[in-house]
C-alpha cells in the first residue's frame, strides 16, 4: 500500500514537473535574453549625434522662431512682446502677398513637371537590362549634385547673349535669343525649368519603385482583353501608381514650397521682384533689413501652410481609400 501510494504521487507531480520544465527556460536562455535586453542602450547611442544635431540645429531654432514672431527683436537690448502684430504686418505687406504668389505658382509647375517628366522616365527606363541601369544612373545624377553647382551651371547657360548656351541651341532652328532669368517675363519659367530638370529624376526612382510592385498580371489580362499600350497605362499603371503620386505629391509641395537656394543664387528675387518668393524675402526682411519678428512670423505662417496642405492630401486619400 505505501509503495504503491508513492508511486502515485510521483505520477501525480510528473505533469508538474514537467510543466515546469517547459514553463521555464534552461539558464544559457536566460542569460541569452537578459544579455539582449541590456543593450537597449545601443542603438541610441548610435542615434544620439543624429538627434543632437536635430536638436540644436532644427528643433531649438524652430522654438525660437515661434518665440520671435510675437516679438519685437533687439539684439542686445531685450526683446519686447508684441503679440500678433508681426503677422498684421507680414500679411499686409504687398511684397509678402506677390512673394506667396509666386511661391504657389513655381511650387505648382514644379510639382506637375516633376511628375510628368518622373513618369515618362520612369515608362522609358523600366526593365533589369544593364544599359537601362547605367542609364537610370545616369539620369539621376542631377539629384546627388549640390544646388549650388546646378544653380550656377543653368545661370551661367542662361547668359543672355547671342552667343550664349542656350541661345547658341535655339538659334540653330531660327529663334532669336531669349534673356531667360533677366527679363521679368521668362525669369519664372527659367527658374522653374531648372527646378523640373533636377527634380524629375528623384520622382522617376519612387515611380521606378511604385511599378515594381503592380501585379504583372493585370497587364497581360489587359492584353488579352484588346488593350493597347496607352490603355493600359490609363487603366492599370496609373490606378497602380496612385499611392506614389500622393506622396510625391506631398514631397514635391513641400519642396516648392520651401525653395530657396535656386532663385537665391540665380535671381535673388529679380528682376523687379519676378521670382521672389517667401523663403527669399524672409530672408531680407530677417537678416537683411534686421526684421528678425515679422520674417519669424513669415516663417510660422509657411510652416503652418505646409503643414494644413499636407494634412489635406492625407485626409482626402484616407477618404478616397475608405469609399
Amino acid at each position: 500500500m505505501t509503495i504503491h501510494a508513492a508511486d502515485a504521487a510521483t505520477a501525480a507531480d510528473a505533469p508538474k514537473a514537467a510543466a515546469g520544465t517547459i514553463a521555464s527556460p534552461p539558464p544559457a536562455r536566460r542569460r541569452r535574453r537578459h544579455r539582449t535586453q541590456g543593450q537597449w542602450w545601443i542603438p541610441w547611442a548610435f542615434l544620439t549625434p543624429a538627434l543632437l544635431l536635430f536638436l540644436v540645429f532644427r528643433y531649438i531654432p524652430m522654438v525660437q522662431a515661434i518665440q520671435m514672431s510675437v516679438e519685437n527683436v533687439r539684439p542686445y537690448l531685450g526683446n519686447e512682446f508684441v503679440g500678433a502684430q508681426n503677422y498684421q504686418v507680414i500679411l499686409s505687406d504687398p511684397a509678402f502677398r506677390d512673394a506667396t504668389i509666386n511661391t504657389v505658382v513655381l511650387a505648382v509647375g514644379q510639382t506637375v513637371g516633376c511628375l510628368l517628366l518622373g513618369f515618362l522616365l520612369a515608362l522609358l527606363l523600366e526593365g533589369q537590362t544593364r544599359k537601362l541601369s547605367f542609364i537610370r544612373s545616369a539620369a539621376f545624377l542631377p539629384v546627388v549634385v549640390p544646388m549650388a553647382v546646378v544653380a550656377e551651371l543653368w545661370r551661367i547657360m542662361y547668359y543672355p547673349s547671342a552667343d550664349g548656351f542656350l541661345n547658341n541651341i535655339i538659334g540653330l532652328v531660327g529663334l532669336g535669343p531669349s534673356e531667360y532669368i533677366n527679363s521679368p517675363d521668362s525669369a519664372m519659367w527659367s527658374v522653374m525649368l531648372m527646378g523640373i530638370w533636377r527634380g524629375g529624376p528623384y520622382d522617376m526612382m519612387i515611380i521606378l519603385a511604385g511599378l515594381a510592385g503592380i501585379d504583372r498580371g493585370l497587364y497581360e489580362a489587359a492584353t488579352v482583353d484588346g488593350a493597347n499600350r496607352w490603355q493600359r497605362i490609363v487603366h492599370v499603371t496609373l490606378p497602380g501608381l496612385r499611392p506614389v503620386f500622393t506622396i510625391l505629391f506631398i514631397l514635391a509641395a513641400i519642396r516648392g514650397f520651401r525653395v530657396f537656394t535656386e532663385v537665391f543664387l540665380m535671381t535673388n528675387g529679380g528682376p523687379n521682384g519676378a521670382t521672389e518668393v517667401v523663403m527669399t524675402l524672409l530672408y531680407k526682411l530677417g537678416l537683411e533689413q534686421g526684421k528678425l519678428g515679422v520674417g519669424s512670423a513669415g516663417a510660422v505662417l509657411l510652416f503652418l501652410a505646409t503643414l494644413v496642405l499636407t494634412l489635406a492630401v492625407q485626409l482626402m486619400t484616407r477618404r478616397k481609400k475608405d469609399a
